[in-house]
C-alpha cells in the first residue's frame, strides 16, 4: 500500500528539488544575518511541490490514457494501482501543503512570496492538466528550468536572507540546467510512445539525436556555471570533479542508450545533481 504512492512520488527526481535548496543555502553562508531555519521551509515547500507535480502527471496522463504504453516504471492510475481521484487528491495534498508552509515563509519574510508560490503551484499543475497542457507542446523543460532552477535556487536564498546576491541568479542558471536535464533523459526514453499518443515534447519535436546533445549541453553547462563562481568564490572549482560521475550518463547517451537503459541514465542524473549540491556546499564552506 505505502509502496506504490512512494513509487508514485518517484524518488529519483527528488534531486531536483533537493539540490536548488542545497545550492541556494549555499550562496548564504557567510553573510551576516542568515536565517537559517527558514532553509528547512524552503526544503519541504520544494519537495511538496516536486511530489505534487509527480502525482498531477500521473494523474492528467492516467486519465488521458497517454501513460496505458511506457517503458519507465508504471504510474499509479495507468497500471491501475491506484484511482484517479486518489491521485488526483494527494497531488493537490501536496500543493496545499506546499502552500500552507509557503505562507508561513511569506509572513516571515515578504507577501511578494505568495504570487510567485501560487505560480509555481498552477505551473505544476498545467504541466500535463487541463485542456491545454504546456507539457504536451515541448515546454516542460521552462517549468523545470524557472521553478526547480531559479526560483528555488533565488528563492531559498531570499527567504534566508531577504535579499539576493548576483551569485544566488549564477547557482540558480546551474541547478535549473541540472534540473532540466532530468526531465530531457526522462523524455528521451518516452520519444517512442509520447509520439504514439500525440505527446509533443521537447524531446519529441527534436527528435532523438539532438535531445542527447541537449542533455549532454546541459550537464557541461550546468557544471560550467558552478564551477565559474570560482570568479569570486576561487574554492568553486571543486564543483569540476562533478565531471566524474558525469561520465557515465554522457558516455550512455553517446553511445544511443535508449529503452530500459536510459532508465540507470536517469538514476546517474539524480546522483550528480546531488555530488553537484554538496561539492557547492563544501565550496562556499571552505570560501568562508
Amino acid at each position: 500500500m505505502v509502496n506504490k504512492w512512494i513509487q508514485g512520488a518517484r524518488p529519483r527526481t527528488l534531486p531536483a528539488a533537493v539540490v536548488p535548496v542545497v545550492v541556494g543555502l549555499a550562496v548564504a553562508i557567510g553573510v551576516e544575518g542568515a536565517q537559517w531555519r527558514r532553509a528547512g521551509l524552503a526544503l519541504v515547500v520544494s519537495l511538496l511541490l516536486q511530489v505534487g507535480v509527480n502525482y498531477a502527471n500521473d494523474y492528467s496522463d492516467g486519465v488521458r490514457g497517454t501513460d496505458e504504453v511506457r517503458v519507465g516504471p508504471q504510474r499509479l492510475v495507468g497500471s491501475g494501482l491506484a484511482t484517479p481521484r486518489s491521485v488526483k487528491v494527494a497531488a493537490f495534498l501536496c500543493f496545499g501543503l506546499a502552500a500552507v508552509v509557503g505562507l508561513a515563509l511569506a509572513l516571515m519574510t515578504s507577501l511578494w512570496v505568495i504570487p510567485v508560490g501560487l505560480a509555481a503551484v498552477l505551473a505544476g499543475w498545467f504541466y500535463t492538466g487541463g485542456k491545454n497542457p504546456y507539457g504536451y507542446i515541448g515546454l516542460g523543460e521552462v517549468f523545470v528550468f524557472v521553478f526547480f532552477g531559479l526560483v528555488a535556487t533565488v528563492g531559498t536564498t531570499y527567504v534566508i536572507l531577504e535579499k539576493i546576491p548576483a551569485m544566488a541568479w549564477l547557482q540558480g542558471i546551474a541547478t535549473g540546467c541540472l534540473a532540466c536535464a532530468l526531465l530531457v533523459i526522462n523524455n528521451l526514453r518516452d520519444i517512442p510512445t509520447d509520439q504514439l499518443v500525440g505527446k509533443r515534447t521537447l524531446a519529441v519535436r527534436l527528435g532523438d539525436q539532438r535531445t542527447r546533445i541537449l542533455f549532454i549541453s546541459l550537464i557541461l553547462l550546468g557544471i560550467g556555471c558552478g564551477a565559474a563562481a570560482a570568479v569570486s568564490q576561487p574554492w568553486s572549482l571543486i564543483v569540476l570533479l562533478c565531471l566524474f560521475p558525469a561520465v557515465q550518463p554522457l558516455k550512455s547517451v553517446r553511445r544511443g542508450a535508449s529503452g530500459h537503459e536510459l532508465i540507470a541514465v536517469l538514476g546517474s542524473t539524480g546522483q550528480l545533481q546531488i555530488v553537484f549540491g554538496a561539492l557547492t556546499l563544501v565550496s562556499f564552506l571552505l570560501n568562508n
